[in-house]
């Protein structure tokens, strides 16, 4: 007696999953510029390591006992490894009723499922391939009765709990709305495809019925409005062989989980590399801008920058990368832009220190801020509530800090960088200078009274000013050790690579999910 029959029909049903929604559906699917989440997985994934859990589900039709049809789960998931380390990855099949209703109570992905559990119980990272446009109103016919929202599998709990615990990355890859939008943004780090990938809370259809507005979905969530302008998605990628790319470059600084430290290399870059431009990339005149990514990319490891969301809030550069091998968060302020920090930067500092808190990564800031925005329209969007959930989350931060102060550093925003307990490293080059308020302009609110009393009120007023900035030189601080080195910038990279390497010892004794106390301001 075999089970040679039983277990052809396994094979036959497999070959059955594979052809996805069908030659046409697929053709479709091509023709719009998308490959299909198995081509997804399969681009994704170390060679040979996927393995799918789930592949036969999905709806059959008999006669006398015969399969006669078969349509797949319009969700594929499953195990696989990218650079040799365990993943967990799940996406909807676009091409069988995009990528919605399977109709089990036991789901495979998307909000809540097998794919979740799997991430979250072997505490490997999780990445959302995401193709669906979630709930639809014919729910209701094919249920027989109206499913309130959040209700059995279709909640958030299991997405929330692994934010503590594993890197979550959601790539949106076609139109996405509803359910599967709000999973998109919960992630540790998002990634669309340009073009061809929208995000929205609903549709244009819904839009237009709503206030009479005709948008194409492009206009509505394309990555001009969700990456650049609402920072709702951190990067955008040119095509999908981008994204899948940009998905392995991201998870190769990222730990397995929160217990772990992010994977180190051993780095082809010489610690005692000392770039003689540093030394005169910072103008003279305060006024004048400077490369602040040119800066940053001189003292870590050389190829190692990967910015995180480069298009908005575009006064700050927040960027993972390495020094002599280990991972490292950069936050630098960006002259560019006036390094001025806005509403949209400090939300920006906010998502990546907490990012890099979670998971033992390090922080380094490259310090050239101004203050904070002012005026009415920055008032009138909260810059004092978001610039100081900024510096809520660097006190609350657990990993070493170093703040590297390159050019001016007051205010609010100057303090942000401070603001914490421990040991609050923080070095300085010659071209630095800080205070409450920039000397310019500070000392005419200071010394108002003396000023207009004088016989020239403007001779007194710069005399006054070369007074104060010969008591700000960074020398005077130095000497009083309010900071704790003045240093050559040349000498940035092997300064920093010998203490970033001596905290690891530190860092390897206390691994595990972050507590976060209390309430954001």
């Amino acid at each position: 007696m075999s089970w040679r029959e039983e277990a052809q029909e396994i094979h036959r049903r497999r070959e059955l999953a594979e052809a996805c929604g069908g030659v046409a559906a697929v053709e479709k699917h091509h023709a719009a510029g998308k490959l299909t989440v198995r081509e997804r997985i399969s681009g994704l994934l170390d060679e040979r390591s996927f393995r799918e859990v789930g592949k036969l589900a999905g709806k059959a039709t008999y006669i006398d006992g015969k399969l006669t049809g078969f349509e797949p789960a319009p969700y594929v998931m499953g195990l696989g490894a990218i650079d040799g380390r365990a993943v967990a990855v799940g996406g909807e099949d676009y091409t069988i009723r995009a990528g919605t209703g399977f109709g089990s109570d036991r789901r495979k992905g998307g909000q809540g499922g097998f794919v979740e559990d799997l991430a979250f119980e072997y505490r490997i990272p999780l990445i959302n391939l995401i193709d669906g446009t979630g709930g639809t109103v014919n729910t209701v016919k094919r249920k027989g009765y109206s499913v309130i929202p959040g209700y059995g599998w279709d909640g958030f709990e299991r997405s929330a709990s692994l934010m503590g615990i594993v890197p979550v990355v959601s790539a949106v890859m076609g139109t996405v709305a509803g359910g599967p939008a709000g999973r998109a943004v919960l992630a540790h780090w998002t990634v669309m495809v340009r073009d061809t990938s929208q995000i929205f809370a609903a549709g244009p259809p819904v839009v237009e019925r709503a206030f009479g507005t005709r948008l194409h979905k492009n206009d509505l969530g394309g990555a001009k409005i969700a990456a650049d302008t609402a920072g709702t998605i951190d990067n955008v990628a040119a095509d999908e062989a981008d994204c899948l790319r940009q998905i392995r470059r991201f998870l190769s600084y990222m730990p397995q989980n929160a217990w772990e430290l992010p994977p180190s290399i051993v780095s082809a870059d010489r610690v005692d590399r000392c770039e003689d431009a540093l030394v005169d990339i910072i103008p003279r005149s305060d006024r004048r801008a400077y490369n602040m990514k040119k800066l940053v990319s001189m003292v870590v490891d050389e190829g190692s920058v990967f910015e995180i969301q480069p298009t908005f809030g575009r006064a700050v550069i927040t960027s993972l990368a390495r020094m002599n091998g280990h991972v490292v968060g950069v936050i630098a302020n960006n002259p560019m832009v006036g390094g001025i920090v806005d509403v949209k930067a400090a939300r920006k500092q906010s998502h990546f220190i907490e990012l890099c808190d979670s998971f033992n990564i390090p922080l380094v800031f490259f310090v050239d801020v101004p203050g904070l925005l002012v005026g009415v329209e920055s008032e009138s969007e909260a810059i004092m509530r978001f610039g100081i959930q900024q510096r809520y989350a660097l006190a609350q931060a657990t990993v070493p800090i170093y703040t590297v102060i390159v050019r001016k550093c007051f205010g609010v925003a100057g303090g942000s960088v401070m603001d914490r307990s421990g040991l609050n490293f923080k070095i300085a080059w010659p071209s630095a200078s800080w205070g409450s308020l920039p000397i310019e302009g500070g000392v005419k609110a200071a010394y108002r009274k003396e000023i207009e009393e004088a016989p020239d009120p403007q001779a007194r007023e710069a005399e006054i000013e070369a007074e104060l900035r010969a008591l700000s030189s960074p020398f005077r601080t130095a000497e009083a050790f309010a900071v704790e080195d003045l240093i050559d910038p040349r000498e940035t990279r092997p300064y920093l690579c010998q203490f970033i390497e001596a905290a690891q010892h530190r860092l390897r004794t206390q691994t595990g999910p972050k507590a976060r106390t209390g309430v954001r301001p």
